[in-house]
């Protein structure tokens, strides 16, 4: 009896022991700073969702006042006392912070730009902020207000008509319609609140109401074709919203880049200028002399039949896979290489991405029964596959699917201090270590690594040039149309998908450079055989979407200081 319980001891103590094993494998270290991290986002979320006339001076007080309470937590926190994690999320929540305070700043001289084109704004901000504190109305107020309302808007449009009348800058118009026209959408859920819930308020504001939206309407139709210029039918002019070279470094700063606008712009020809080397050694191959233009139109001329492209990606996407398992690059975990999935994107998103998205489903770009010719021919010619194989991996493993599914899984909290420089870097820096690995063995497959890459040094220059208020949306459009080699319709779609608003003006710009910032760490932490090259790829994938430099911290177990500032000069070509 004695030996046998000390058997099943020894058993119990081994399974515990193994069990605890198991549990940790499921574990990170724990950060002090992430249930304060955690409580942040939450009480953001509750008044992000309380104060939902985005245009009120309330909802900008109460943020602010957010804002700065975490701040003067952090304040009182002994940043020695923490550990290096801890350390760094101090650093990344601070940035954060100050970051969102100097938003509110830019967007209240936004607002102060646009506020002569919508002198209303405030009676509708006003109208949901009470609702949003249960202050119930008085339907018979309510109504001789929104009767007012209406005819402040209609004398609003009045002012800006006619030969003699002063007209805002397109940018500040183009952005005002956009805000008016959320301005009707908040009046509507303020009006939905009461209606026939309150039949005394429907009977007295049904009318009146009305007549305000209708004339919200028709003011957001005016600024756009009258004082922006562009009809609802225009697919063609492009009106972006430029934020001047003091705003661009301010950015960078928060991205913790340590280059100015200039720098970057001499960074990205650089790299333009390596690829057109390459390419005209491809086009060599081809038969094609140095004209790699011709080059391109030959290897655009290769697309599948339509119905044949979903099997095109598919193929496409498991041999990236097959290719980093077999070469030990980086752990791909079972659920994360099944459960991918694949979509058709719509014709009408098709006008803003003319190429495939990914993530966790790969939404495929190309043509449907309902486009004219020529669009047809457009979308096959840019999705062909010598393009489709340089970016497939891109948008899914190791690149755009497996980061997210990772980010989920590891320090989670730190989702907050998203960057595209690591999303869309990470991504971009698997087409670079694919290149130098040999992956593009064919001229033509060499064609289409080689048009992505100038892409994305294209987009550096005209996004930054643009902000800098040197270039016009045109002369962006030519550039990707004579010399990358866009078709002009898609062309167009890049560059209003880069100004409409929908994304940050550093975005475009972050492909490139995050993808140089991790080639670099890579060459300095693999290339002198630190770390392999998976101990490298699965460090970065479980410290979460944070800007380049941190990760680089993290890495190298860089001593840190509470007021840590940007210092990382990764681009080796460029004299400092």
């Amino acid at each position: 009896m004695r030996s046998a319980a000390r058997v099943v001891l020894f058993l119990f103590v081994i399974t515990s022991a193994v069990s605890a094993q198991s549990v940790d494998a499921y574990n990170e270290p724990p950060s002090r700073l992430r249930g304060m991290i955690e409580k942040y986002e939450e009480d953001y979320g509750s008044l992000n969702r309380f104060y939902t006339a985005f245009t009120s001076a309330n909802r900008a007080i109460r943020l602010r006042e957010l804002y700065r309470e975490y701040l003067t937590a952090l304040d009182r926190q002994n940043f020695e006392s923490l550990n290096h994690d801890e350390q760094v999320d101090h650093i990344l929540f601070r940035n954060y912070l100050d970051h969102e305070l100097k938003e509110l700043a830019r967007g209240e001289a936004q607002f102060a730009e646009m506020a002569p084109l919508m002198p209303f704004a405030k009676t509708i901000s006003d109208l949901e902020d009470a609702r949003r504190r249960l202050e119930f109305v008085d339907p018979a107020k309510s109504a001789a207000l929104l009767n007012e309302l209406a005819k402040q808007i209609a004398a609003t449009q009045r002012s800006f008509d006619g030969p003699n009348a002063q007209k805002p800058k397109r940018t500040v118009a183009n952005r005002a319609a956009r805000t008016v026209d959320g301005l009707r959408r908040t009046l509507r859920a303020w009006y939905t609140f009461y209606n026939a819930y309150d039949p005394n308020f429907t009977w007295w504001c049904e009318s009146p109401y009305k007549a305000a939206d209708d004339a919200l309407g028709k003011y957001v139709n005016f600024i756009s074709e009258k004082l922006v210029g562009i009809k609802a039918d225009d697919r063609v002019t492009i009106i972006g919203d430029p934020i001047g070279r003091d705003a661009l470094i301010e950015e960078l700063q928060f991205e913790m880049i340590p280059y100015t606008p200039e720098e970057l712009i001499e960074i990205a020809n650089k790299e333009f200028d390596w690829c057109i080397t390459e390419f005209k050694k491809a086009s060599q191959e081809m038969g094609y002399g140095d004209d790699y233009m011709k080059a391109i139109e030959a290897v655009k001329q290769k697309y599948v039949e339509p119905g044949k492209q979903p099997e095109l990606i598919r193929d496409l996407a498991r041999e990236a896979i097959d290719y980093v398992k077999k070469n030990d690059l980086v752990t791909v975990p079972k659920v994360a290489e099944e459960s991918w999935r694949m979509e058709m994107m719509t014709p009408e998103r098709q006008l803003v991405a003319p190429f495939f998205l990914g993530g966790e489903t790969i939404l495929v770009s190309y043509p449907t029964d309902g486009m004219t010719h020529e669009q047809k021919m457009m979308s096959m010619r840019g999705n062909n596959p010598h393009f489709s194989r340089a970016t497939v991996q891109h948008e899914l493993i190791p690149g755009h699917h497996l980061q997210g599914f990772m980010n989920r899984r590891y320090r989670p909290y730190r989702g907050l201090f998203r960057t595209p420089f690591w999303t869309e870097g990470w991504a971009l820096y698997w087409e670079f270590q694919l290149w130098d690995r040999g992956f593009f063995k064919t001229p033509e497959d060499k064609i289409g690594a080689l048009f992505w890459r100038s892409h994305r040094a294209a987009r550096i220059i005209f996004s930054l040039n643009f902000h800098l208020g040197n270039w016009t949306p045109e002369q962006c459009v030519d550039l990707l149309v004579n010399k990358v080699g866009h078709e002009r319709d898609n062309a167009l779609a890049e560059v209003r998908r880069s100004f409409s608003g929908d994304y940050g003006p550093l975005y475009q710009m972050a492909y490139m450079m995050g993808g140089l910032q991790f080639f670099t760490l890579h060459r300095d932490l693999v290339g002198s055989k630190k770390m392999t090259d998976r101990q490298f790829h699965d460090a970065i994938l479980k410290e979460g979407a944070i800007p380049v430099e941190m990760v680089r911290a993290i890495l190298t177990n860089q001593k840190l200081t509470k007021d840590q500032k940007s210092n990382w000069r990764y681009y080796p070509r460029l004299k400092n």
